[in-house]
């Protein structure tokens, strides 16, 4: 196994975030990066190889109307290359890294993992568009930054699972990013910073699309992003549907016919 210092190139780092601090900032439609070749792809292999199977006891299914979709956070239960590459994205250098590349001071990581860790989408997966969550009320902190990094090799465009970066007016999409291996997205985060991967994932029934997502906080925000503490905020693209809307899409979808048919049968029968 690598140290950890090999894991991710803090030189490359330093070098990368000295040339896209100002794109990163102008960045449209809120501050962000899209990053190749972010970490050592032997290092990445090796969390593909450890990667939890499907039932593996660790996960938490997300299953609701506005998502579905798997997480893993807990440290004991992940394989020991995986939790080398965890702690090596909340160790010193890539949080310098941060610092510089997005000019936000006094970041710090977060041991818990709340809502972060180890992402995974299954055919039928998706994300509706939302913001984050904005104080984690573990540490006491403002959450800041994400750091997505992707896990897919040989991913297809028509595997879907598109990560989206929305305008403020929820108009469109401004920015799509394919999930493809060992790039990274990191974006700053707001109320207004509107993301998701709101369209199904299409993958063949033995692929899923697979990720590392962590967060970032600081004490405290600029005054002007300042708002109550809240949890994830749910929007809806142009022309879609309210939430009882989507929910009965959803199971439609995830269904099969016979069962969905039946279903309906029954709802005619009792007027449920």
């Amino acid at each position: 196994m690598s140290d950890l210092q090999f894991e991710i190139d803090p030189s490359n780092l330093d070098r990368f975030a000295l040339e896209h601090a100002e794109s990163h900032k102008t960045a449209a439609p809120f501050p962000h990066t899209v990053i190749e070749d972010f970490a050592s792809p032997d290092a990445l292999r090796g969390v593909i190889e450890e990667f939890p199977t499907k039932d593996h006891p660790n996960w938490t299914h997300m299953f609701d109307p506005d998502q579905n979709k798997f997480a893993s956070n807990d440290m004991r239960l992940l394989g020991p290359r995986t939790r080398h590459m965890i702690q090596a994205l909340n160790d010193a250098p890539v949080i310098n890294f941060l610092e510089k590349l997005t000019g936000i001071s006094g970041l710090v990581p977060d041991p818990h993992l709340a809502g972060g860790g180890l992402h995974e989408m299954r055919p039928g997966g998706m994300l509706r568009v939302h913001a984050d969550f904005n104080f984690h009320k573990q540490i006491l902190l403002d959450r800041r930054i994400n750091l997505l990094l992707y896990l897919n090799e040989n991913w297809q465009t028509s595997y879907g699972g598109q990560l989206e970066l929305w305008d403020t007016e929820m108009r469109g999409a401004v920015k799509t990013v394919e999930p493809v291996f060992n790039r990274c997205v990191i974006f700053e985060t707001t109320d207004n910073s509107y993301h998701g991967n709101p369209n199904p994932v299409s993958c063949p029934p033995d692929r899923t699309r697979r990720s590392i997502a962590m967060y970032y906080y600081t004490n405290g925000r600029p005054e002007k992003e300042v708002s109550s503490s809240h949890g994830t905020l749910f929007r809806k693209r142009p022309g879609e549907g309210t939430a009882k809307e989507v929910s009965k899409d959803l199971v439609r979808d995830l269904f099969p016919p016979i069962l969905w048919n039946a279903m309906k049968e029954v709802r005619k029968r009792t007027g449920i």
